[in-house]
């Protein structure tokens, strides 16, 4: 009896343990933690990484902002790869088409290179004419699409400059600046011609300030501005204009200091200022030079065009002219003693 009862209870717990290891197995388990993998989005799908702006795309948009287009006047060379007949010279009317063997007008005015490649392209295909033909657009003239470089260079003109292009590459072209020249260079892009862009340009450090020398593309406008100019002339040193950089101010004192000083014999009290006025007059403004000299009256400062005049004192040319000839009588006794 005793035995019946353990095998019983034997029984009941080897039940019990197969029930527990059932149930455990049917439990879901908890998912172990994983590591995110990165994936990359299909090409048909929209995501927002793919409208995001970068600067690559960014660069990429100004590009073909710029892209050199084919107009009205400019001459094409184009060749057919593998049929020398159909090279063509052909240059672009004025409603924009060119002609061309085989296939007649083809308008490609307002095109790039490339479009207008792609367009002879199909129009050779689907006309039956050459199964896979590879088109060659080269533009051999541009009469349309220059860089005009205007205001103070040496020749002023219409300039082809191909490839990437800087501003200084595009003054260059134009034979460099005149004397006459100002720091402030206007650009303004055909395609914003409401939008100009100012830029300082320093001639005398061009390289070590590539700011200022911006790209150019073709059908730009480059203005090089004229900077002002004043003049001192009389009993001076050196005589001459001095260009204010940007129209900068200047006094009358740093005028005089660029023209090497008052001579001995000027007239620092009938200093004056020719300022030519809006009627085409000239007035005269006189100026104490002899007391800003002294630091007892106040500087004055000088605009554009203005003529800085000192004139030369009778009373200083004779007395020294009476000094020279005295000195002159006794070097001639000194050495002509008997």
């Amino acid at each position: 009896m005793i035995r019946t009862i353990c095998l019983c209870v034997g029984l009941w717990m080897i039940a019990v343990c197969l029930a527990g290891s059932l149930l455990a197995q049917a439990a879901p388990q908890p998912a172990a933690p994983t590591t995110p993998v990165a994936t990359t989005p299909s090409e048909g799908s929209n995501t927002d990484s793919e409208n995001a702006p970068t600067a690559e795309s960014g660069t990429r948009k100004v590009r073909e902002d710029h892209t050199i287009r084919i107009g009205a006047g400019d001459l094409l060379h184009i060749t057919v790869y593998g049929a020398p007949d159909l090279a063509t010279e052909a240059r672009v009317s004025g409603a924009g088409t060119i002609t061309m063997p085989l296939i007649g007008s083809v308008h490609v005015a307002g095109l790039s290179n490339d479009q207008a490649e792609q367009l002879i392209a199909n129009r050779l295909r689907d006309g039956g004419l050459i199964r896979d033909p590879q088109v060659s657009v080269f533009e051999k003239e541009y009469a349309s699409g220059g860089i005009a470089v205007m205001g103070e260079v040496q020749k002023p003109g219409i300039y082809n400059l191909f490839g990437e292009r800087r501003l200084l590459d595009a003054i260059s072209a134009a034979g460099g600046t005149t004397s006459r020249a100002g720091r402030a260079v206007t650009i303004t892009h055909s395609s914003q011609p409401d939008k100009p862009i100012i830029v300082d340009l320093d001639y005398m450090h061009p390289y070590e300030s590539p700011a200022g020398n911006v790209e150019v593309f073709l059908g730009d406008t480059v203005v090089v501005s004229r900077a002002g100019v004043v003049y001192v002339v009389g009993a001076v040193a050196r005589p001459a204009g001095f260009v204010m950089e940007n129209n900068e101010k200047l006094t009358v004192l740093q005028a005089v200091a660029l023209a090497g000083g008052t001579k001995s014999t000027s007239s620092l009290k009938g200093a004056k200022i020719l300022r030519r006025t809006p009627s085409g007059g000239i007035e005269e403004i006189p100026i104490p030079l002899n007391k800003i000299l002294e630091a007892k009256a106040e500087d004055s400062y000088l605009k554009a065009e203005d003529v800085l005049f000192i004139p030369t004192s009778p009373g200083k040319v004779a007395a020294i002219t009476t000094a020279q000839a005295a000195v002159a009588v006794a070097t001639s006794l000194a050495i002509y003693r008997p």
